[in-house]
């Protein structure tokens, strides 16, 4: 098998913190063939451009349009035979590259990805993300999935530019990831899923910016379901419990307004049905609790997002109804 040549594409907005880490641990990162690291600002207004200058890689900036815009113009200037996508938060572990390029074993696999490590497990926000994430991995990803991330993913570059590479109409980090995954998946290539092949993340710390997060990413997954309404049910990441979960946030939410009593109730066995999850995902039975909360809490951002999301939809093609419309007048006459 000819190694193929690589290109290690690092989108950051706004990273100093972490930026100069993950780009060491990528160049750490022993290769037989060819390989370059490609670090993409995306329109950072802190000292980034002064942390990356001092590494041997290259250094591309753009207006602030997102990560999904950021990764596509670093592929744009990438000249590797395969793109690997990590993010500024990421620390690559050794044999990360090695492991991730080994699992193209067939010519029908177009993307290999793989899973997380913690960078902060002092945290214990982080520590409940990084549990969670270890369950989903390791309880419910098969070897072939249907869903990839973008922190930890090699694609084959001729057919991530056959398929468009990432939505940059997600503005924000919150679905770009899926699509792609399903417009890989649609050509009849494989996504190799390896347990093996880490990064370590620095998980969310605080709370409300999580839960903001989670807003958004709720926001967005209607116009993802939207493109793709056969992924509706789950892709091997989600599963039957994350689409109870907005349907017990509107029964309480309804019930609020009729019968707060209920409401309370409803409210209550939720928490108690997320606590149960929160016991078999913690590691750690001094986090349960903390989990339990935070799964709740989520649960309810989501389903505003999702609110939110499906309005922003219907108000979308309604004007693109009325743009229809008035191009199609004169033929009308």
């Amino acid at each position: 098998m000819i190694t193929p040549s690589v290109s290690i594409i690092i989108p950051v907005y706004n990273g100093s913190a972490t930026i100069a880490q993950a780009i060491e641990k990528s160049l750490e990162q022993v290769y037989p063939g060819t390989k370059e690291v490609v670090v993409v600002d995306d329109g950072s207004t802190d000292n980034t451009a002064a942390v990356v200058s001092s590494y041997p890689v290259i250094y591309l900036k753009q207006e602030n349009a997102g990560p999904a815009s950021a990764r596509n113009f670093g592929a744009k200037h990438a000249k590797g035979d395969v793109f690997i996508f990590t993010d500024a938060d990421c620390l690559p572990e050794t044999g990360w590259l090695s492991n991730l390029i080994a699992g193209f074993s067939s010519n029908d696999i177009g993307s290999v990805c793989g899973s997380y490590a913690i960078a902060n497990p002092e945290k214990q926000l982080a520590r409940v993300i990084h549990d969670e994430i270890l369950f989903r991995h390791q309880r419910l990803m098969p070897e072939f999935p249907r869903a990839f991330g973008s922190y930890n993913v090699a694609i084959r570059a001729d057919l991530f530019r056959s398929v468009g590479g990432f939505n940059a109409v997600y503005r924000n980090a919150s679905g770009e990831d899926n699509d792609l995954s399903y417009k890989i998946l649609a050509t009849g290539r494989k996504i190799h899923f390896l347990r093996g092949a880490l990064v370590a993340h620095f998980h969310q710390t605080h709370l409300r910016k999580y839960l903001q997060e989670q807003f958004r990413h709720g926001f967005w997954r209607v116009k993802m379901y939207h493109d793709h309404a056969h992924m509706i049910t789950g892709d091997d990441y989600t599963f039957w419990k994350d689409m109870v979960e907005p349907v017990c946030v509107l029964i309480s939410f309804v019930f609020f307004f009729i019968r707060p009593d209920v409401s309370i109730l409803a409210v209550s066995a939720f928490f108690l049905f997320e606590l149960v999850f929160a016991a078999v995902m913690m590691r750690d039975v001094r986090d349960v609790f903390f989990s339990g909360c935070v799964f709740t809490l989520r649960a309810f951002a989501r389903t505003f997002g999702l609110l939110l999301g499906g309005v922003a939809l219907i108000l979308t093609i309604i004007k693109k109804g009325k743009k229809n419309l008035r191009g199609n007048a004169p033929m009308l006459i």
